[in-house]
């Protein structure tokens, strides 16, 4: 049973801009991308930072409405440096990034954790590889009941915890499982319900599961010290 991995759902055609760029210039890829944000890299195409719409509104020429209408010139930039006005000085750095072989859950979580909509993909030498955007990860968990049925069934039934087929009864209706059927041990019904709630997909589950009513333990047994045992 495993997770989706980034590399199954990243986007591998990523626009990019050097840490040089101009104001003028990372508004123009903005536009022809039709993209919010672009990951800024260096001549090894290892990522330096993110640079937003957010990061130009902020920094917009004086008495410009709308940096998509005018970008303007970089000292136009009211109160800005050549150097605030380049892709260095507006790009968030350090960012945060996973490689195509995390899984979507962890990308999940970063992206709540630290507030942000999109993650640089990045090889073990942090060159850029894709990046993956919360739709991306949507898209992912969106799966059909089928698809969602089959992975209980084979991954955690089957592979993880070693069931016969039809042990359990697996439904699954608009992302919420329902299982039925008898298991061993009581303690085996939170670990089979805990493994299908981690599966992509899953919202919720309820179970029918049952278990053979325990037979009471054989009294204990004590010794003393130089005796037999004694009940």
């Amino acid at each position: 049973m495993t997770h989706g991995t980034i590399g199954d759902v990243m986007t591998r055609d990523v626009a990019t801009v050097g840490s040089g760029a101009r104001f003028r210039d990372i508004a123009g890829v903005l536009e022809t991308w039709q993209v919010s944000a672009l990951p800024v890299v260096d001549d090894a195409h290892r990522v330096l930072g993110i640079v937003s719409e957010a990061d130009l509104l902020h920094a917009r020429p004086a008495g410009f409405e709308s940096w998509r209408a005018r970008p303007g010139r970089c000292r136009e930039v009211a109160g800005s440096s050549d150097e605030e006005c380049t892709a260095r000085g507006l790009m968030t750095s350090p960012v945060v990034t996973v490689t195509p072989a995390d899984s979507t859950a962890w990308a999940a979580r970063l992206m709540d954790r630290h507030h942000v909509k999109r993650l640089p993909v990045v090889d073990r030498s942090g060159r850029l590889v894709g990046i993956v955007s919360r739709g991306d990860l949507l898209g992912a968990l969106v799966r059909s009941d089928a698809d969602i049925r089959a992975e209980i069934e084979q991954d955690v039934l089957g592979e993880a915890l070693c069931l016969e087929p039809g042990t359990i009864g697996v439904e699954v209706r608009d992302g919420v499982v329902r299982l039925s059927g008898e298991v061993d041990h009581p303690t085996l019904v939170d670990i089979v319900v805990r493994l299908c709630a981690a599966v992509d997909g899953v919202e919720r589950v309820t179970h029918t599961l049952t278990h053979p009513i325990d037979v009471a333990p054989p009294a204990p047994t004590f010794e003393r010290l130089g005796e037999g045992p004694v009940r």
